[in-house]
């Protein structure tokens, strides 16, 4: 099975990293109870935590760790495409270059944060609507606005496959529809405008 390469803003990894670390949490809160006993609460899940590393390795390894680098220095989060994890808008929080390098070999290591600031505190959701049939296929119509098309998001949908599907790129689709706070959540009866 070939992996696609994973990616973050602009910058493709020219093959993947070597090893990859995901790690969730929850804050949990004890609280005492009286007569010994306590009880827990859920704080709820904090941000996840994708760390990897790998090599660059022949001619000019030390300048692709150097374009990974400005990557690095671009404030701000951006979307993260990984080959296995979800698609996950991120912050590139650190770069280590974990060796001296040689001309033809750098072995790094690096560190995102899950940016939840598509959070609202408030549940979003959309009723189904009748127009896909309810058959399993979403339907593409006229966009009312300007775009070339809405489609209506059916089970098994995925943001990456919807643009698979039209031709269009993840990233323009996901700046099409700024009412799609979080790009890995999409429920059957969405409306995803094409761009």
């Amino acid at each position: 099975m070939i992996l696609t390469p994973m990616r973050y803003k602009w910058y493709v990894w020219p093959h993947n990293p070597r090893v990859y670390a995901i790690d969730y949490e929850r804050k949990m809160a004890v609280n005492k109870v009286p007569f010994g006993l306590y009880t827990l609460q859920d704080l709820g899940r904090t941000r996840r935590v994708m760390e990897g590393g790998g090599e660059f390795v022949g001619e000019g390894a030390y300048a692709q760790f150097g374009q990974l680098a400005n990557v690095f220095y671009d404030p701000g989060p951006g979307l993260l495409i990984h080959p296995v994890w979800q698609i996950s808008n991120a912050y590139f929080v650190s770069l280590r270059l974990e060796q001296e390098p040689t001309p033809d070999y750098v072995r790094y290591s690096f560190t995102f944060w899950e940016d939840a600031g598509y959070y609202s505190g408030a549940v979003h959701t959309q009723p189904v609507q009748g127009e896909s049939g309810g058959q399993g296929e979403g339907a593409a119509a006229p966009a009312q606005g300007g775009g070339s098309g809405t489609y209506t998001v059916v089970q098994g949908d995925t943001l990456w496959g919807i643009a698979q599907r039209f031709g269009v790129s993840l990233d323009a689709l996901i700046a099409q529809n700024p009412q799609i706070k979080n790009p890995n959540l999409i429920r059957p009866g969405d409306e995803v405008t094409l761009p």
